[in-house]
């Protein structure tokens, strides 16, 4: 047999398997009323994406939280859960106190902010430790609400995050605010570094830079 009938034979070879990008884009919850949950998380300020009616049986809202890569949907015929069962989807933020007074003022009913007594128990109300994380750490400081369903969101501060949650190759900022808790954090840490050298550092949008992407990532700080 020559190489060029082996070449033609069909392959019975299985391809090894890759890394498929997955993106959770959409969640979604069950409501009893529509309109009373398209007010409600319109109020929230969240993006209104579609509101679409095809019949008496299909309605679909779609809105997104600032910032959010993930969408919420609900409506009529989208899914068999009951409303109010959705519990517990997290919305990360950078500042929770400053998200839970952003609540506060559009008239939602916010839990105080608290952090766990025991693991697990931000999702067990009698095992809450009022107030932030005493170290105010990352993902540590907790904070609920629910909307008029029932179904339950929780608040969880992340300012850093660990080891491999983000590619440093394509750091991005949920927002401006974040952005900007970001550079301050960087201009602090630098102000220690210019110390520490004992002059003036010039080279300080690389240093920033480096500080931002790599606290971004869970990696050493640079110093």
């Amino acid at each position: 047999m020559s190489s060029t009938d082996v070449r033609n034979e069909t392959s019975t070879e299985v391809p090894a398997p890759g890394v498929v990008d997955m993106n959770l884009e959409v969640i979604v919850i069950a409501v009893a009323d529509v309109d009373r949950a398209k007010e409600f998380y319109v109020n929230l300020g969240w993006r209104l994406d579609a509101d679409v009616t095809r019949s008496e049986d299909f309605r679909l809202v779609q809105l997104t939280p600032p910032g959010s890569g993930c969408s919420v949907q609900f409506g009529i015929g989208l899914t068999p859960a009951a409303p109010g069962s959705g519990q517990s989807p997290y919305l990360i933020v950078s500042d929770i106190e400053a998200a839970r007074a952003d609540l506060v003022a559009r008239g939602v009913e916010v839990s105080e902010v608290f952090h766990e007594g025991s693991p697990g128990a931000r999702f067990h109300e009698a095992s809450r430790v009022a107030g932030p994380s005493p170290d105010r750490s990352s993902y540590r400081s907790f904070a609920t609400f629910d909307d008029p369903d029932g179904n339950g969101w929780l608040f969880q501060e992340v300012t850093t995050r660990l080891p491999g949650r983000i590619d440093p190759g394509a750091t991005t900022y949920a927002s401006t605010s974040d952005l900007a808790d970001a550079l301050r954090r960087a201009a602090a840490a630098h102000g220690e570094h210019e110390k520490r050298i004992g002059e003036a550092d010039t080279n300080w949008p690389d240093w920033y830079a480096q500080y931002m992407v790599s606290e971004r990532a869970g990696e050493e700080l640079p110093s």
